[in-house]
């Protein structure tokens, strides 16, 4: 892989994953107009590295929410913070479920399919606009709303799906206040990133080969710079209830995406 692709592929990492445009399948259509030959084993370390970066972005942006939580949960008692903690760890059920039993049929859906792409992007610009007209509240996040959204979640694993656009749009037409969905959705997704981490680490499936080591470098800094600025953008955005523009954006792509296919 390239300096240039890696930086490339980096951005739209950091930004997708917090913008509700879908990483994954913004990723899909970076390597295919690329042209990305990587083998399997390189390509999973770039993704692992990139999601490393967006969720290290998150904790940064979210520093000051993650060491109250912290300090709240230390005090062992059911206050706020602990119960927070606790949906989203009822929120997580859905994805661990769905990684699980189902993580090889997913695998097989992450191989250039870019028709799915373009239908899951349609998909998540309906969801988008249906949450943008929703009537703003101050309800807090319930645990049967995490465990729902947890649901959203374990749906959004399909390329093309937005994982935030998923979980705010479910949250919102929840009757959620849209800042502290916003909020909710970031945060749940920090340990599960870390989780799968974890697994593919410990699985001995990734391959680390040190003339990698400044395109791997190079494609963490774009993602972590690129999370950053996507992250706090995208919070203002919910607030201002904004997300109508990224409805057309996601409808707009899925349609050249699905167009695309039929041309090649």
């Amino acid at each position: 892989m390239e300096i240039i692709d890696a930086i490339i592929l980096g951005i739209i990492q950091g930004l997708t994953e917090f913008l509700p445009v879908s990483s994954s399948g913004h990723l899909e259509l970076g390597k295919a107009i690329l042209g990305d030959h990587s083998v399997p084993e390189e390509s999973l370390l770039f993704t692992v590295v990139l999601h490393f970066a967006t969720a290290l972005s998150t904790m940064v942006v979210f520093r000051k929410d993650i060491i109250s939580l912290i300090i709240g949960a230390l005090k062992f008692k059911w206050n706020e913070d602990l119960q927070f903690m606790a949906k989203i760890a009822v929120s997580m059920i859905p994805a661990v479920a769905i990684g699980l039993f189902f993580e090889k049929q997913l695998e097989q859906l992450f191989s250039g399919n870019i028709l799915l792409v373009g239908s899951m992007l349609i998909i998540t610009g309906i969801l988008l606009f249906l949450a943008d007209k929703a009537r703003n509240t101050n309800k807090e996040v319930s645990f049967m709303n995490a465990f729902v959204i947890g649901i959203s979640q374990a749906i959004a694993m399909l390329p093309g799906i937005s994982r935030s656009g998923a979980t705010i749009s479910t949250s919102v037409l929840l009757g959620n206040d849209k800042t502290k969905a916003a909020r909710f959705s970031f945060l749940m997704v920090v340990p599960l990133i870390f989780g799968k981490i974890a697994k593919d680490v410990l699985s001995g499936e990734l391959t680390y080969n040190s003339g990698n080591f400044t395109t791997l470098s190079i494609g963490f800094i774009a993602a972590f710079v690129a999370g950053l600025f996507a992250c706090t953008w995208m919070i203002s955005l919910v607030r201002r209830s904004k997300l109508t523009y990224f409805a057309v954006y996601c409808a707009i792509v899925g349609l050249i995406a699905i167009i695309y296919t039929f041309f090649n």
